[in-house]
């Protein structure tokens, strides 16, 4: 099968050659007829099988086709995206895909200022590419008019309900029109996306081109147990086996990110760390330094697990394990792209027996456990039912009974929502341990900012 085989254009498909693109993935070949013929959509495949390209081609045609000359453009088709990383990744490949085609686009999220969206918004764009939070906001300024919405597209929507942004998508599903076509794009379908899926959309075809919680297959797992006091030194055991080798390593919380690059910048490693409390342009710059290999070892939390695309990226490193299992999915889902190999590896200790316990029963799979030489851990991992989990510290109120507006890709859960002591407390970002506790506040308001 090509592209050209599902029916897109010639702009489109030179687009596409140019950026090396010969066969579509699955996911893209089973979606794109259905969206180009109207329909509204859910698709689910695992992550880096390219569901963003098999949103933006038809979407690409279906707006080109229908050229509206000169003049002021509304708004014609909206992408919502959890996090301010995919936003940016998804207007980048818009552009890329579109290059040929007539249209504009732009990106809307939180942690910049208002001024050069405001400006784009009042030249007028063909789409608009939105974290929700910030999309509120001009809502509330009447910067942005949804009034002639035709396509909404909602990525990454498993993780935007996580986040807990179903109070803003609500408010901004009131702002666009009843009549248009709605697609769904995630790497998982729990019970909560298909629930809010029967409320807004009409008809959908139902697409999954793996089953919920896959990783790929050309991804080698790894666990080595080890000592928490002795993890550091593990990392910088492993990282020092080839200093030039681009890695992605996980970090629970935010703070524990920016000790682990102190340490390894210390040690004489580019490093650099991406959280909620960097500001936007530091967060940019540090994917973009990481991308070019100015920096060879990024420090993440959670909220890069969807949010960072990067081509043959080798490695991942769990520095700690995530406390819901299916973030595990997301986070390895970074290496082993395209039909690359990559390797995800796990420094784990003795208290987190019960989250490698919950990842094994999630994949339905053993992982290899291998200890290495000179970080033999003192107390050996527990894989039975009642395996220890790392605890949780309690939320600390702010001052006055408020909790602080998140500063990372934020508008996300009520301030009651966000335990303290991971990489989520405060910054919207979350690392999934609220999936427990679904539960959302009552109306319609917003939290923080995207």
């Amino acid at each position: 099968m090509s592209f050209e085989s599902l029916g897109l254009a010639p702009a489109l498909l030179r687009a596409l050659s140019e950026a090396g693109y010969e066969t579509p993935t699955p996911i893209q070949a089973a979606a794109i007829p259905e969206v180009l013929a109207g329909r509204d959509v859910m698709a689910a495949a695992q992550t880096g099988t390219g569901k963003t390209a098999a949103f933006s081609l038809p979407l690409l045609q279906k707006l080109a086709g229908d050229d509206r000359g000169e003049g002021r453009r509304p708004i014609r088709a909206l992408v919502l995206t959890p996090t301010r990383e995919l936003a940016a990744q998804v207007q980048d490949n818009l552009r890329d895909y579109g290059k040929y085609v007539r249209l504009s686009s732009t990106v809307i999220f939180g942690g910049v200022g208002m001024g050069n969206q405001l400006n784009a918004l009042r030249r007028g764009v063909d789409v608009v590419v939105a974290t929700p939070g910030r999309l509120i906001d001009h809502m509330q300024q009447r910067s942005v008019d949804l009034s002639k919405v035709e396509v909404l597209i909602l990525d990454e929507a498993d993780r935007m309900l996580d986040m807990g942004f179903l109070p803003a998508l609500k408010r901004i599903l009131s702002a666009v029109p009843r009549q248009r076509q709605t697609l769904l794009f995630s790497a998982t379908f729990a019970p909560e996306i298909k629930a809010l899926a029967q409320q807004f959309m009409r008809e959908p075809k139902e697409i999954s081109v793996s089953p919920a919680n896959t990783v790929a297959n050309t991804v080698t797992h790894h666990v080595h147990p080890v000592d928490a006091a002795a993890k550091r030194d593990l990392l910088l055991h492993l990282l020092s086996a080839d200093s030039r080798r681009q890695t992605l390593v996980f970090s629970r919380t935010k703070h524990g990110a920016d000790k682990l690059v102190r340490f390894l910048e210390g040690a004489g490693l580019r490093s650099a760390a991406i959280h909620g409390n960097k500001s936007q342009n530091a967060r940019t710059k540090a994917l973009a330094d990481f991308k070019s290999g100015r920096v060879t070892v990024l420090v993440a939390t959670d909220i890069a697990a969807r949010g960072i695309d990067i081509d043959q990226l080798p490695i991942v490193i769990n520095f700690d394990l995530p406390m819901v299992a299916e973030d595990y999915v997301h986070r390895i889902g970074r290496t082993g792209r395209a039909g690359a190999e990559g390797q995800a590896i796990s420094l784990v200790s003795h208290d987190e027996s019960g989250l490698l316990r919950d990842i094994r029963r999630l994949l339905k799979s053993d992982i290899a456990i291998t200890e290495v030489a000179g970080f033999e851990p003192s107390h050996p991992l527990r894989l039975d039912a009642g395996a220890p989990r790392p605890k949780q510290q309690q939320r600390q109120a702010r001052p006055g009974g408020n909790s602080a507006r998140p500063a990372g890709n934020g508008g996300a859960r009520p301030a009651s929502h966000r335990p303290h002591g991971h990489s989520g407390a405060s910054t919207g970002e979350g690392n999934g341990a609220h999936k427990r506790r679904r539960q959302r506040r009552p109306g319609g308001s917003v939290s923080g900012k995207a």
